[in-house]
C-alpha cells in the first residue's frame, strides 16, 4: 500500500461543518470520511463527467478496497517548522493506564484527540502510558512534561467556533427570518508563522494508478475552489490542498512509525478506526468482548451535480473514529438513494462511503 497525507489549508476562511446534534444541527471542527468522499466524488463528476464518476463508483461497489481508502479529516497545526498532527483517541485504555485511579480520569476523558507522538507511544509501543503521564495529567499545568511538549493540551487552541447572524428572505412574501449559523475558523497568523487546518490520509494499493491520483488531485483542487461543507454560497469552506508523499522528509519524520509500527504485536493486534465504517454483513468476531466502539447516525441532504436536485438521503448508522476491533474492518459503499429520487429523470444512485481506514495498535494486556 502507498499512503499520502493531504493537508487542507483554509487560511482565514470560515467553514461550516454540520453535525447532527440533539434536535438541532451542531457545528464541528472537522469533516468525517463519508462527507469528504461524497464531496470529492461530486467534484470528480463535475470535472470528468457523469460516466467517469459512475465507473469509479461501480468499481468501488464491486471491490471497495480496489482504488483507495480515505481517513476522516483531523486537525493539524504548524508553528515555525514544527507540525503537530492529531488522531482520535482509541476507545480502549492504553497499556500501563492505572485502572482504579480516578485522580486524573476527567482530564483523560477530555482528551478526545492526541498528537501523533503520544498516540504512537501509548498505543503502538511497549512503553505505553507512564507514571510521568499520570503525574502530568493529574497536576497540569503545574507539572509540564512530555504530554504538553507534544501539544496534547493545545487541540482546542488552534481553532474557534463562533455563531454568525444570518437572514433568510422568503422569495414569495419577502418575509425575513433571522438565525445563527456556526462557523469554524482555524488559526492563521502568517506573520508569526503559525497556522492550523485539516488533513487526511489516502491509501492506494500498489502498483499505484497514477492516472487516478492525478484525476483525484484535479477534483480536489476544484473542491477547494468551491468549498467543503455548508454555506458555500457565502464563500465558506474554501481551501488549498497540499499533498505529502511517502518519500518526503515530513512524512518520514511524522508518519512512518504510525502507519508501520514495529512494536505492535503482530500475532494479536487490534485495529483503531480513523474513518467511519459500515458493512452490510459484519465479519465474524468483529464485535467480540474485546471490541470497543461507538455508533453514530449519519443523514443529511444530497445535491446532484447534474440536476441540482436536493433531497434528504437515507440515514445510516456507522461505527465512528476511535472504535477498536480485534480484526481489521474493511467496509463498503452503502446505497442511500432516496426512494423518491427515482421519480425524476436523469437520476443516479447515491452512495455513502463506509470503506474503512484503520491503524494497528496493541491489544490491552
Amino acid at each position: 500500500m502507498c499512503c499520502k497525507i493531504v493537508k487542507l489549508d483554509f487560511g482565514s476562511n470560515l467553514a461550516h461543518f454540520g453535525e447532527l446534534g440533539i434536535g438541532i444541527e451542531q457545528t464541528s471542527e472537522r469533516v468525517r470520511s463519508d462527507t469528504l468522499f461524497s464531496a470529492w466524488i461530486s467534484s470528480y463528476a463535475k470535472f470528468f463527467g457523469k460516466e467517469d464518476a459512475g465507473d469509479l463508483l461501480d468499481r468501488l461497489v464491486k471491490n471497495p478496497q480496489s482504488l483507495f481508502q480515505l481517513s476522516s479529516t483531523f486537525i493539524y497545526s504548524k508553528e515555525g517548522s514544527r507540525y503537530t498532527y492529531y488522531l482520535p483517541k482509541p476507545l480502549l485504555l492504553p497499556n500501563g493506564y492505572p485502572q482504579n485511579d480516578l485522580k486524573f480520569t476527567k482530564k483523560y476523558k477530555k482528551l478526545n484527540y492526541l498528537p501523533l507522538k503520544i498516540w504512537h507511544r501509548w498505543y503502538q509501543t511497549q512503553e505505553g502510558f507512564t507514571e510521568d503521564d499520570e503525574d502530568e495529567l493529574e497536576n497540569y499545568p503545574e507539572v509540564s512534561l512530555a504530554l504538553n511538549k507534544a501539544g496534547t493540551f493545545n487541540y482546542q487552541k488552534v481553532y474557534t467556533i463562533s455563531l454568525v447572524p444570518k437572514v433568510a428572505v422568503d422569495r414569495t412574501t419577502r418575509a425575513t427570518n433571522f438565525y445563527h449559523t456556526g462557523f469554524v475558523q482555524f488559526l492563521s497568523k502568517p506573520d508569526e508563522d503559525k497556522q492550523a487546518g485539516l488533513y487526511f490520509i489516502i491509501k492506494f494499493p500498489k502498483p499505484v494508478d497514477e492516472k487516478l491520483v492525478q484525476r483525484l488531485k484535479l477534483a480536489l483542487d476544484l473542491l477547494g475552489e468551491e468549498g467543503l461543507g455548508g454555506e458555500r454560497s457565502s464563500g465558506a469552506g474554501r481551501f488549498k490542498p497540499n499533498w505529502i508523499n511517502e518519500e518526503e522528509k515530513e512524512f518520514e519524520k511524522d508518519w512512518k512509525n504510525i502507519l508501520n509500527p514495529s512494536e505492535v504485536n503482530k500475532n494479536k493486534p487490534n485495529y483503531c478506526l480513523i474513518s467511519l465504517y459500515w458493512q452490510n454483513s459484519l465479519p465474524d468476531g468483529l464485535l467480540d468482548e474485546s471490541a470497543a466502539y461507538e455508533i453514530q447516525e449519519r443523514g443529511g441532504w444530497i445535491v446532484s451535480p447534474f440536476s441540482g436536485r436536493q433531497l434528504r438521503r437515507q440515514s445510516l448508522r456507522m461505527f465512528t473514529e476511535g472504535s477498536v476491533f480485534p480484526c481489521s474492518p474493511l467496509g463498503e459503499l452503502a446505497d442511500v438513494t432516496p426512494k423518491e429520487f427515482h421519480k425524476y429523470p436523469d437520476t443516479h444512485k447515491i452512495y455513502r462511503s463506509g470503506i474503512s481506514f484503520s491503524l494497528s495498535i496493541n491489544a490491552p494486556e
